[in-house]
């Protein structure tokens, strides 16, 4: 499977949080889907709106991601 990347540093791990600061360890796949690196983790209550890169400090929109597919 193909994953998006970080327009800044080019890596494709991201992580997202909920109100708490808990964090959740992320892929974004080619069709924009958010998928969760642990296949029993839930992303329930975790703000999608905005991901954050784990390689460096970029942090935006899974929208911005689309033109940086690897």
């Amino acid at each position: 499977m193909k994953f998006m990347v970080c327009p800044q540093c080019g890596i494709s791990n991201f992580y997202v949080m909920n109100e708490k600061g808990e964090r959740v360890n992320i892929k974004v796949n080619r069709n924009i889907e958010i998928i969760p690196m642990g296949t029993d983790k839930s992303l329930e209550g975790f703000n999608l709106d905005k991901i954050f890169c784990l390689g460096c400090s970029w942090r935006g929109t899974v929208n911005q991601l689309k033109k940086y597919l690897v």
